[in-house]
């Protein structure tokens, strides 16, 4: 039988029970991608507060890429003193982190000028740059101290799009089957493999786009059959539509869960699930009545980053987060009901 607050092994990494802090954009970092000081007491308590392992809000790998948005970035080595400091300060409170890998969009420069490109219109050596810019961030990550990567392929970031039939129409070895479209997460794979042999690699994927002629659930499960044949520690099962409003607990929580529990029935790898799980319980029957090996949770998290603190002791079932999703439109996404917002 599974429990929530049980440690577990898995591929070069040890977590302290079965609860993944999701990752989640904060606008913690400047234009440059310095960390602001409430990166780290952010950082900080959603160690101390419980929970099995932390994924961070998505770090661009590209230094053109939301150039102004305050997301962090791991595609400068001057920046890897600040991510050390960052990793050490969770790693303080006995708990592992992924860094989320991303890229939002891709540029072409030219002449000093920046035109984004679509997948389809990409040239080849660009493809490859790109392949080396999220293993370079990798390296980077592992300097830094991080436990492991997560390759951002959800929510139609680049690589979500790349693997979409809907995004992707290429005629080249990087288009048409499905097989062609997921070669780009391949080779990233085998690069990181190659290049920092010791960090866990999970991946983030849609269970479904939402979208006319997008990535369906089929697809999904067959492209997590592949990465899961080519060496992928762990999968995340996400979708285009997160943050679902009106989540009520027992009534319609997780609600990814479907397509998760066909791809844990599908691949060998532990397969971990996010979207809108709110009670204790529900999550631990997930558990048992699935192969689904973890849960994510993102914003009960912003509510209270203690909740898997008062979970594991018996004195909180369900989380107080009514998903209203006012957190999103806040500075670093501070829940409306603290600090007098």
């Amino acid at each position: 039988m599974k429990k929530i607050f049980e440690p577990v092994e898995l591929k070069h990494l040890t977590v302290r029970n079965r609860l993944v802090r999701s990752a989640t954009w904060e606008g913690i970092a400047d234009p440059d991608g310095n960390l602001k000081d409430e990166a780290y007491s952010i950082y900080s308590d959603l160690a101390k507060g419980g929970v099995g392992s932390i994924i961070t809000g998505f770090t661009s790998v590209a230094p053109y890429d939301h150039s102004s948005d305050g997301t962090m970035r791991l595609c400068d080595d001057a920046l890897i003193p600040q991510y050390r400091k960052l990793v050490d300060v969770i790693h303080a409170e006995g708990c592992p982190v992924i860094a989320e890998l991303a890229l939002g969009d891709f540029y072409r420069e030219n002449n000093g000028r920046y035109t984004q490109v679509e997948p389809d219109d990409m040239r080849t050596d660009e493809i490859h740059l790109v392949i080396r810019q999220f293993i370079n961030a990798a390296v980077r990550a592992k300097e830094a101290g991080f436990d492991g990567v997560q390759l951002h392929t959800a929510h139609f970031f680049f690589l979500s799009r790349f693997i979409s039939p809907a995004g992707n129409h290429r005629t080249d070895e990087y288009g048409g089957s499905t097989e062609d479209r997921s070669r780009i997460l391949l080779e990233i794979m085998e690069g990181i493999r190659e290049a920092a042999p010791t960090l866990h690699i999970t991946i983030k994927i849609n269970s479904n786009d939402f979208i006319f002629g997008g990535l369906d659930n089929k697809e999904c499960i067959a492209i997590c059959r592949l990465l899961d044949q080519a060496g992928i520690d762990s999968i995340e099962i996400s979708g285009n539509g997160t943050s679902v409003g009106g989540i009520k607990a027992h009534v319609n929580e997780g609600y990814f869960a479907p397509v998760a529990a066909e791809v844990a029935d599908s691949v060998n790898c532990p397969v971990i699930v996010v979207g809108g799980f709110r009670s204790m319980d529900t999550m631990e029957v997930l558990l048992n009545q699935t192969k689904i090996e973890f849960i994510s949770l993102s914003r009960p998290l912003i509510h209270d980053p203690y909740l898997p603190n008062k979970m594991n002791a018996g004195s909180v079932n369900v989380s107080k987060c009514v998903s209203c999703n006012r957190c999103y439109s806040t500075p670093s996404h501070i829940c409306i009901f603290k600090k007098g917002l």
